[in-house]
Order: structure tokens, then C-alpha cells, then sequence
């Protein structure tokens, strides 16, 4: 079955919603969602979305901070597009109706948050369901657009290819499996979109949700595009610590208002440090990291209990009432939390506009690198990027396609027989048993804190591994799990790779071995590319 879209684009989140939003008026548009149309890293964004809006702000202001963040490897003319174009973007997103938080003192005006690494108050947020809200107001709004098709439970397995009339490859769109059907079909477009997000899935412990698995990376890989800075992987300072509950976050924002950092003792972590608790992410991180190691404790506070209980109550309902029903009541008891790999800085290498070095293929919000973030993401600047982006690709993408005929695929080759909605128990086991093994030795060996012995160790595991998941490729159909464990094994080795090739400490990637920055050597992306791209071009001759 071969499915005609002008623009296919892959993942739900905001960059996706957002790019086909703005291209609908001028073609056909196909959305792939895993899950559902909402069950993206989006929707559990708490903090908000930095851009420039208080008086006391400027953009430079705002350019300095984000280049402080990125330890040397942010590129200039990305960060001051990016943040230039904030202040419209949040008013478009306003004009569309999503309800950001007021301020009392200006009720015409949103409320501004502070959080980690910002010089001022610039995160514009409702409440602390940012994500929620914004995804929720876009959703529906694709929902009802006549041009807009989404495909609820559908998951792309890898990326179509021809040739153009140059004799280059080019992405027309994608193989993809009808996860309730277990049917596979082809889905081509003149232009296709990656915007699946990020690879949180790849630790044991996460922030991200079931689905970030790597997906756009691990296609995108294989079809030949270049990825960049995949070693800089952050982990959040503080993830929620408790049994009922491993991957709920706990907002920048709260240290943003004034929560303090502390041991079992009560004693500050981050007492020495000039920005204290509104340091980096990259810095708290490691400081919890190695408080938790000197003293042998699972977890370090997080400590509100100082704030009148109804400002906690009112400024942070989410956090609140969730950690209420697991018997903690942050506005008497500091929350308990710990690290948890959180945002992929690197991922897809892009051009402004969000090109792919792939024809055709483009990458927009978590999982492309745009330059934007280089070693280290400033808080709240994830989703100003995506929405930035999938701004300017919607443009780029809209004049490409004109001069694009529809793909040429009349017979579809799939090199995977059929689907089946499960495996065997045995085989559900070994495939159960790939995953864990691979984010367990992801989680202690290529961290926050690594070394040359430690991401050998980590190379040899997984060539264990990988050889393993070939197997079950060469035995088993294809369903959504098997594709999942993949795409995961593709994304820990070139994290590994990329790790493994900067002999530095920056930002986001610290090595004992190497535990100097080395701006003669290392102040550079570090570049991927894949010398034999795995093609599926299933054309006519």
C-alpha cells in the first residue's frame, strides 16, 4: 500500500505540530505519532520557553547566556536567529490560544520565570504544564485542519530514497508500520520531516517518555545523514527519587524561585558555586553527582519548604499535587531527587533552515543539531528552537516542494516480510533482556561521568549486543519493539563513538581521563557521517 503526501512529517511534538501547521495551506500533510497524537516529550515540558519579553532584558542579554551554556561550541549566527525570533514566536503561540501565565502587576502580559543559567527572568510558562498546554492548543488545531492527516500508532521503520534526476539519492519519504495492524506500508512526500525528538530511552534512568527511543536518529543515520555532538547528552539535576515513580521531573523553575540544593545533612551543594543553585545544568548535575558518590546516598533534596505554601501551591499545581499523592508534601518536606538523562543536545546535522545533509530530509526540534546548544543546553531554550525552526523549515520546505514532482515508488519492496503484533514469550524475553542490557551499561559507563576504560568496556558491550538484535532481524518479523531496540543499540554507539573521539572535559561531557578543556583541539563539532547508508529505495525501474 503506498500512501501521497507533499509533506510527511514524523513525530507529534511541537516542531512537528508547529512545521505542519504552516505548511498545510499548501499541500497534503501526513503526521506520524508512535502513540498517541500527545504522548511526546513536549507534553511533560514543565518550565517554559525562554525568549525576551521583561523590560530589564535585551537579546543580547539573552545570546550571551545561551553562548555561556554552550562551553564554546554554539554557533553565533544560530543562537542570535534563534533568539531574535523568540518574542514573535510566543506571540503567535498566544494568538493561537494557548494560555500562558499573567502577570499580576501586568495582566496583559505573561508572567516571567528564571531558571538555571539565565542572567533574568525570560521563561514565559503556564504554571509549570507548559508543554501540556502549548501541545494541547496545537493538537487541536491540526486535528481540525482539512489538509492534515494524522496517523495515530504508526511508527516509521526507515527512510525511502531515489534518485533524482541528477543521480542523487533523495528522501521521499518512509517505510512504516501500522502498529495495531501490524501491516507495513510505504508513505512517500516530496519533502520529509524528522521530528521525533530525543534518545532518553538509551539510560536506565530517564526524564523522557516510553517513546524516546532515537527513532529519527537511528533512520536518519542509517539513510546517510550526518549527526553531530551526540556526547553532549544532559541529564537533569532533579529527577523525582521514589519507587511509584522514576521519570517524573521536577522544574528548573522551582530552583528558579528560590529552591535550594541540599544533602541529608541540610547542608547547600552548591554553596561555592558563584550562580549557587541556578548554575548550569551541566555543573548541578555533576556536583549532585559527586555529593552522591563521596557520601554513598541514592539521592540529594530539593528544598522549597522556605516559600509560602500557597505560592508553591499556585505556581507549581502540577509538581505539586503529583508529588502529594505519593504521600509528599513539598511545601513541609524537601522533594528527594537524583540526575536522569534528559535532552539530546546533538543529534541530525542541520543548516538553518533545518536541511539534513540528505536531500529531501529535514530535522527539526530535539533531534537535529542546529548549533544552537553546542556542549551544554540552556534551560528553556529546547522549545524556542523548535518552534524557531520548524518557523523557518516550514518556509524552506514550502519553496523545495514546488519544484518537486510526487515520487516515483509504484511497486513497495519492504526487506521486512510482515508485522506481527507480538513475539513468541521466549523471544519477547531476549528482546526485554537487549534493551535493559544496553541502557543499564549506557547508565554506568557513558554518564555523567566517563572515561577511556569505561567507554571501551561500553564498546565491547554492545557489540555483544547489536550482534544479538542482527539475530533477531534475521529470525523474526518486524514489530514495534524489535524496531525500538535497534534503533536504540544504532543511537548508544554513536553516543559512544562521538564520546570517545573528544579527548577534553566540556560542558556536558566529562572524562577523568581527559578532565581538561582543550579549546586547540577539541573546540569543534564532532561529525559523523556513514560511509555505507542503508538504501530503500523500492522504485520502478
Amino acid at each position: 500500500m503506498i500512501i501521497k503526501f507533499d509533506y510527511l512529517v514524523i513525530g507529534s511534538g511541537i516542531a512537528g505540530l508547529s512545521f505542519a501547521l504552516k505548511v498545510a495551506d499548501h499541500g497534503q500533510v501526513g503526521i506520524l505519532a508512535k502513540r498517541s497524537l500527545t504522548d511526546t516529550n513536549t507534553n511533560l515540558a514543565q518550565g517554559g520557553i525562554a525568549a525576551v519579553m521583561g523590560q530589564d532584558d535585551l537579546l543580547e542579554y539573552h545570546v550571551q547566556d545561551t553562548l555561556a551554556s554552550g562551553g564554546g561550541l554554539s554557533r553565533l549566527e544560530t543562537v542570535k536567529t534563534v533568539v531574535e525570533a523568540g518574542p514573535k514566536m510566543i506571540q503567535e503561540l498566544r494568538a493561537f490560544g494557548v494560555p500562558f501565565t499573567a502577570s499580576v502587576d501586568h495582566p496583559d502580559q505573561p508572567e516571567l520565570g528564571r531558571e538555571g543559567g539565565h542572567s533574568h527572568r525570560r521563561i514565559i510558562h503556564s504554571k509549570d504544564m507548559t508543554g501540556q498546554t502549548v501541545q494541547k492548543v496545537l493538537a487541536e488545531k491540526i486535528l481540525a485542519h482539512p489538509n492534515i492527516k494524522v496517523f495515530d500508532h504508526y511508527l516509521a521503520l526507515d527512510l525511502l530514497q531515489e534518485k533524482d534526476p541528477q543521480g542523487q539519492m533523495r528522501v521521499t519519504g518512509a517505510w512504516v508500520l501500522n502498529i495495531a495492524e501490524g501491516d507495513v506500508l510505504a508513505m512517500t512526500a516530496k519533502v520529509t520531516v524528522l521530528a521525533t525528538g530525543g534518545s532518553g530511552k538509551v539510560y536506565l534512568y530517564t526524564t523522557n517518555p516510553d517513546g524516546a527511543s532515537g527513532d529519527g536518529l537511528a533512520m536518519g543515520w542509517r539513510a546517510g545523514a550526518d549527526v553531530a555532538n551526540l556526547e553532549f547528552v544532559q541529564f537533569h539535576p532533579t529527577c523525582l527519587f521514589h519507587p511509584q515513580l522514576h521519570n517524573f521531573l521536577i522544574s528548573e523553575a522551582v530552583r528558579g524561585e528560590g529552591a535550594r540544593l541540599i544533602n541529608s545533612e541540610g547542608v547547600p551543594i552548591m554553596r561555592d558555586h558563584p550562580q549557587g543553585d541556578l548554575a548550569c545544568r551541566d555543573v548541578v548535575a555533576l556536583a549532585i553527582d559527586s555529593e552522591m558518590k563521596s557520601s554513598g546516598a541514592d539521592n540529594v533534596f530539593l528544598d522549597i519548604t522556605h516559600r509560602p505554601p500557597e505560592f508553591v501551591r499556585d505556581r507549581f499545581p502540577k509538581i505539586y499535587s503529583t508529588c502529594l499523592s505519593l504521600g509528599l508534601d513539598i511545601t513541609r518536606q524537601p522533594i528527594p531527587v537524583v540526575p536522569a538523562a534528559h535532552y539530546q543536545c546533538g543529534g541530525l546535522l542541520v543548516d538553518l533552515d533545518g536541511r539534513t545533509t540528505r536531500p529531501g530530509l529535514y530535522a527539526i526540534g530535539e533531534v537535529a543539531a542546529t548549533g544552537l546548544h553546542g556542549a551544554n543546553r540552556l534551560a528553556s531554550n529546547s522549545l524556542l528552537e523548535a518552534l524557531v525552526m520548524a518557523d523557518r523549515a516550514s518556509r524552506a520546505a514550502q519553496e523545495e516542494a514546488k519544484g518537486i514532482g510526487y515520487p516515483r515508488l509504484t511497486e513497495p519492496y519492504s526487506p521486512w516480510p510482515g508485522g506481527r503484533l507480538g513475539h513468541a514469550p521466549a523471544e519477547a524475553v531476549l528482546i526485554t533482556q537487549s534493551w535493559d542490557e544496553i541502557r543499564r551499561f549506557m547508565w554506568n559507563y557513558v554518564g555523567i561521568v566517563r572515561s577511556d576504560q569505561r567507554l571501551t568496556m561500553a564498546a565491547k558491550r554492545l557489540e555483544l549486543v547489536k550482534a544479538e538484535i542482527d539475530e533477531f532481524f534475521r529470525n523474526f518479523e518486524v514489530d514495534a519493539d524489535l524496531v525500538e531496540v535497534r534503533n536504540i543499540a544504532v543511537v548508544a554507539e554513536l553516543i559512544i563513538r562521538s564520546a570517545s573521539t573528544r579527548q577534553e572535559s566540556r560542558g556536558l561531557h566529562f572524562s577523568l581521563s581527559w578532565p581538561q578543556q582543550d579549546d586547540l583541539n577539541f573546540k569543534r563539532d564532532t561529525v559523523l557521517r556513514n560511509e555505507s547508508p542503508l538504501l530503500f529505495p523500492g522504485l520502478s525501474a
